[in-house]
């Protein structure tokens, strides 16, 4: 940000000036969003049909109830799937029937559902979830979705607001001074103000937009922006100077999402003087994510990131427009309307009126390398005739934002087949996800991820389990990187180094090499080595293991006789509460021998 607008009073000057002009916020023209126009475009047909489709059907069910036992449930049993369903099942309502009304204003059936359902999240006790309540006072509280209903609602009254009673968002505006507002500058200060991850950006930018949407006090605007400036200085302090999101793909769409619509916003309304995005860090962070996909819509999915992660494509193009660096992507791989579990107001809004359909977009992400230096990620993905691959590996510790026991665990991947060498990701949000067992879970635990298992021991948990990076290396033929990992394994007494060397070969079908290299102090230990698969794998007879997907096969090969393979079918519970299933093998060494055992594992389209 400029530094002469963050004072209370340059940017009470600021405010005064815009609103004498009656410009529009949404727009850097200062004209207000066309949206006739868009209803009536071809090229936006495809969104807005989801979004019709989606309202025909809530058309048909009624307004679902939330209940004292189902908000207790979480305190009683840990679950939070039965509340939260119904809890967005309304933001659904809401952001759907918003979105139609502003579309088609003349449609009764969409106006009188935009009205209902805000009559009924009005009514709510809280918008905070039982699992971010406890310990806290109800009216006194903001979380994420309190602060990310009270800003809908300021965009809600922003955009269609002649379209409900004059009584209805008179208390609209109260309801969110109640629980946004006064909350913001009377009760804090919040634990989130100083965070430095997601839950920063979404809270202050979610309450500093809305601010900047509906609240006339100049001062007291001034007042809610200066404390949402510092918490978003709080907010970037979470990523180094490579801009990699460690929550990954989708809570970078999430977290820096809510920092660029308020960026936005703030720029608007103070007339392009007060700039977020000038900062270099905030450049890199724009970057992050051309450079975590491996391909199509699949990421580097580290951490409790998803396997599967489509693109906001109004977020996306924003940021295209706003760095030349910044990749248009791939049309295909665009979240449709619904895939938002939470169906957020904000990028839903944003996914119409910042979407480029002019822009020029590739079929798939240009390929490229990238070793992110503060995350110690390396990222490749490669094209050839056969196809479109990825490869990823980590370094960092096991005290990472959503932390995942996963120190030197990698992803191997081609065009849409199931993942050769996977990562679960986020498993069922629970208390216990989160509490003393959370590595039990085979999505956080090592056990859930292509590491070995060294003297009987997994990976520890904890900052002291890390990585010291000895070669990353990127180029047009081949990636490398190898790491020291003894550490991790700080139980091993008699483990005084592990390597994990992989080298990334890009031919017209690419060939992964995994070294590992180990040294006893003592009596050489057990050693068990540990490969996460989403294909079936076949033990062939040759000793090799085949890993078959639906277009491509890997052919998982390795010293033969040296080993006593087992594979087993493992179900879990994946973030959805659905059950699903994966392959881990096991390769236990028959007889270690040697203080300074060497294993080469390949894995060759």
């Amino acid at each position: 940000m400029t530094s002469s607008v963050g004072t209370r009073e340059t940017l009470i000057g600021c405010f005064e000036e815009r609103r004498l002009a009656g410009a529009a916020l949404y727009t850097k023209d200062g004209n207000a969003v066309d949206w006739k126009k868009m209803a009536n475009d071809s090229l936006y047909a495809d969104m807005i049909k989801e979004i019709k489709d989606e309202g025909e059907r809530l058309l048909t069910e009624p307004i679902p109830e939330l209940t004292q036992e189902l908000y207790a449930l979480f305190e009683m049993t840990g679950n939070r799937l039965s509340y939260e369903g119904l809890y967005f099942n309304r933001r659904r309502r809401l952001t759907t029937f918003a979105l139609l009304s502003l579309l088609y204003p003349d449609n009764a059936a969409y106006k009188s559902a935009l009205e209902r359902i805000v009559e009924a999240i009005m009514t709510e006790p809280t918008w905070c979830l039982p699992a971010h309540m406890k310990g806290h006072i109800i009216g006194r509280n903001i979380d994420l979705f309190a602060a990310e209903t009270g800003f809908a609602f300021c965009e809600i009254l922003s955009m269609a607001g002649d379209l409900l009673p004059r009584s209805l968002r008179d208390e609209m505006l109260e309801l969110v001074d109640q629980r946004l507002f006064i909350p913001y500058l009377g009760y804090g200060p919040y634990q989130w103000e100083t965070a430095d991850h997601n839950w920063a950006a979404v809270c202050a930018g979610s309450i500093a937009s809305a601010a900047l949407l509906v609240e006339r006090d100049n001062e007291r605007l001034a007042q809610i922006i200066v404390k949402a400036l510092d918490t978003m200085e709080h907010y970037l302090s979470g990523f180094g100077s490579d801009g990699a999101c460690l929550e990954g793909p989708g809570y970078w769409n999430y977290g820096f999402g809510y920092y660029i619509y308020f960026a936005d916003l703030l720029y608007n309304a103070t007339g392009g003087r007060a700039s977020l995005l000038d900062k270099a860090k905030v450049r890199e962070i724009a970057m992050f994510q051309q450079r975590c996909y491996l391909t199509g819509n699949r990421p580097a999915n580290f951490s409790d990131a998803m396997p599967t992660v489509s693109v906001h494509i109004g977020l996306s193009d924003y940021l295209a427009v706003s760095f030349d660096e910044a990749e248009h992507p791939p049309l295909s791989i665009r979240a449709g309307f619904t895939e938002d579990h939470c169906m957020r107001y904000a990028p839903a809004l944003r996914n119409l009126i910042w979407y480029r359909p002019e822009a020029v977009r590739q079929a798939d992400w240009s390929p490229a390398s990238w070793y992110l230096q503060d995350a110690e990620w390396l990222i490749s993905r490669c094209r050839s005739s056969e196809g479109s691959f990825g490869f990823a590996a980590k370094g960092g510790n096991n005290n990472e934002p959503h932390n995942h026991n996963d120190v030197g665990h990698f992803i191997l991947l081609a065009d849409d087949d199931p993942a050769f060498a996977a990562d679960l990701g986020a498993g069922e949000y629970t208390a216990q996800y989160f509490g003393s067992d959370r590595y039990s879970y085979d999505c956080t635990g090592a056990q859930g991820h292509s590491l070995p298992v060294v003297g009987g021991q997994l990976q520890q948990t904890g900052a002291g389990s890390k990585a010291s990076v000895l070669e990353a290396h990127t180029s047009a033929e081949e990636d490398r990187l190898e790491l020291e990992l003894a550490s991790c394994y700080s139980d091993v007494a008699e483990l005084s180094s592990f390597k994990r060397r992989f080298i990334w070969r890009k031919l017209t079908r690419p060939v992964l090499e995994l070294t590992d290299s180990f040294r006893f102090t003592d009596k050489a230990q057990s050693i068990v080595e540990t490969v996460i698969t989403r294909c079936k794998p076949s033990l062939l007879e040759d000793g090799r293991i085949r890993l078959q997907g639906k277009r491509h096969d890997v052919a998982f090969e390795f010293e033969a006789g040296r080993y006593d393979v087992t594979i087993d079918e493992i179900s879990f519970s994946n973030h959805f509460g659905q059950v699903e299933s994966y392959y881990r093998i096991h390769l236990t060494v028959k007889d270690v021998g040697s203080s300074e055992p060497v294993y080469k594992l390949q894995f060759k389209f």
